[in-house]
């Protein structure tokens, strides 16, 4: 079984989370594109590299500029590598990529009330183990 690349994975949770934010199923996306949705899961994944020409494609169907999916991806050099800034970018990229993530995200945004939202925050880390954050 092959290695994912680190950038075709990044570049295909972009794909997924734009997707995602805008309500479009892989089903659709690959029709638009002219492929299954299977290849659509692929690439997303980063199982496959998406071309150039087809990542041209896919951003014009998301209406998205190219740049959107490379946005957020550590530059070769950047002095922050290997500081912990990556891992937890990729983490909550992740997140923001996921159903539930969006789901969560939006609801929370629309309470109002600030003390209810660190109200909710706090029991997030206690279900998941984690210490409060201030």
């Amino acid at each position: 079984m092959k290695s994912v690349d680190e950038v075709d994975a990044f570049v295909g949770s972009r794909v997924r989370f734009r997707r995602v934010t805008i309500g479009m199923s892989q089903e659709h996306l690959g029709n638009a594109i002219g492929l299954t949705f299977q290849q659509v899961q692929k690439y997303e994944k980063g199982l496959n590299r998406i071309g150039a020409g087809r990542l041209y494609r896919i951003a014009q169907v998301l209406t998205v500029p190219v740049e959107f999916f490379y946005e957020g991806l550590p530059r070769p050099g950047d002095e922050t590598a290997g500081d912990g800034a990556d891992a937890r970018g990729a983490e909550i990229q992740a997140f923001l990529s996921s159903t539930e993530g969006q789901q969560l995200a939006t609801s929370f945004q629309r309470i109002p009330d600030g003390p209810t939202r660190r109200r909710i925050i706090d029991l997030v880390n206690t279900i998941s183990g984690r210490e409060a954050e201030a």
